[in-house]
């Protein structure tokens, strides 16, 4: 029997269920904010990602799925959406377009990690872009959203942690000293953070290794080496969250991972994920566009949420029912059937239609559905106009005529 691939699944019901109340929630908090979806493709240019994210990053040097074309070239699954975003921003002049670009997506990305909990090869982010601004209250504004989409979605009990790790003006100080506080240490830690130790040191403290924590929460911290436009730029987003009320907690070395962030980077956690328990993160990326070939400098601030494990957070919500199960006595009934079942579907109504069962295996089948009622359907109802409906709750039947099988099923009652 041929599998799905190792690190991916299939989504079924009634779990999809569950991911498409997500999604809706999304859209509906993105079209409140003047957000509008862009759907890049899911094969990119090798060097798309080694520029933007950064050659030296996890992602890019391990996690990758890359290939050779049959022309030559390097392509690659798209590990993440936000470089895909700038590359289509600079491709297609949006930077001519007047105001913020608030652009969303939602979609599946590749890497090639180790499967684990909420974690998959083959999983789906939800993410946003504001590009064309580098003020601190459009920050304050992408974390409000964020907040309010989760909120939205049913999670409860998530924990912001926010940070700035710099510009190009003050972060290359803090890395000197950052590696000059490594080096009596590096042979104590792992061994990708002894490579990141002279490779790329701001990395060692995106390091997930437990044993390495202790160490690494002796490191300076970034806070202290920001620079007379960084430090008041995140003090500015501190002061705009907490007159929204939105409750964080300021995290010194959280860097996120990849190379483009500057300034203020932010993530969400749950309790329930365990150990690897970030829900989503972001963060502003004022040169990314510029590392992309733009001649144009453009401001930006997004993040992407990890759909897999928010879906695995949020309160599972009774899955969608089915509204009415028609079952039909005779040939006649089951013409009938269709056209009725067509008019109530147009209506929204969700119907399955029992074709060529007996009545009592269709009943048994509109019960194991789920449905919400029966509709039974004969010579003698299709004659009078008038149809026997079941409630499959509370086991109810009343006769009903057309028009108040409209009213009663549309309305829920």
């Amino acid at each position: 029997m041929i599998r799905a691939v190792k690190g991916t699944r299939d989504l079924l019901p009634p779990d999809t269920a569950v991911w498409n109340r997500v999604e809706q929630c999304a859209r509906e908090v993105f079209r409140a904010y003047n957000y509008h979806e862009i759907r890049t493709p899911i094969l990119e240019e090798e060097q798309l990602f080694a520029r933007g994210v950064g050659a030296d990053t996890d992602i890019v040097s391990k996690e990758m799925y890359a290939f050779e074309d049959r022309d030559g070239s390097r392509l690659v699954l798209r590990p993440e959406n936000t470089a895909s975003v700038i590359r289509a921003y600079i491709e297609h002049r949006l930077d001519q377009r007047p105001g913020v670009q608030k652009l969303y997506y939602i979609g599946p990305m590749f890497r090639r990690e180790r499967p684990q909990k909420g974690r998959y090869r083959q999983f789906f982010q939800i993410g946003a872009e504001a590009i064309g601004s580098d003020s601190p209250f459009v920050d304050a504004e992408v974390i409000e959203m964020v907040s309010e989409m989760l909120t939205r979605t049913g999670l409860s009990g998530f924990t912001l942690l926010i940070n700035s790790v710099g510009c190009q003006n003050c972060r290359p100080q803090f890395v000197e000293k950052l590696r000059a506080a490594l080096q009596p240490i590096a042979a104590q830690l792992c061994t990708d953070c002894q490579r990141r130790a002279e490779t790329n040191p701001l990395r060692v403290l995106d390091c997930k290794v437990p044993e390495d924590q202790a160490l690494i929460g002796q490191l300076p911290s970034i806070l202290d080496s920001l620079c007379e436009v960084c430090a008041p730029h995140f003090e500015h987003v501190r002061t705009y969250l907490t007159d929204r009320g939105i409750p964080f907690e300021v995290k010194p070395r959280l860097v996120r991972g990849l190379d483009y962030y500057m300034r203020t980077t932010f993530e969400v956690t749950h309790g329930d994920l365990g150990a690897q328990n970030s829900v989503l993160g972001g963060g502003r990326y004022d040169g990314l566009a510029e590392s992309l070939g733009s001649n144009i400098h453009s401001p930006g601030i997004g993040f992407s949420i990890g759909e897999d494990r928010l879906v695995m957070t949020v309160a599972q919500s009774e899955a969608a029912t089915l509204d009415v199960f028609i079952a039909h006595l005779g040939e006649a009934a089951l013409r009938h059937a269709g056209i009725l079942a067509r008019d109530l579907r147009r209506e929204g109504i969700s119907v399955e239609v029992a074709a060529n069962l007996k009545l009592k295996r269709a009943m048994e089948l509109a019960n194991k559905a789920g449905a919400r009622y029966a509709l039974i359907l004969g010579d003698d109802e299709i004659a009078a106009g008038v149809y026997s409906l079941k409630d499959m709750k509370t086991t109810e039947q009343h006769r009903v005529t057309r028009e108040q099988i409209f009213d009663r099923i549309g309305n829920r009652n």
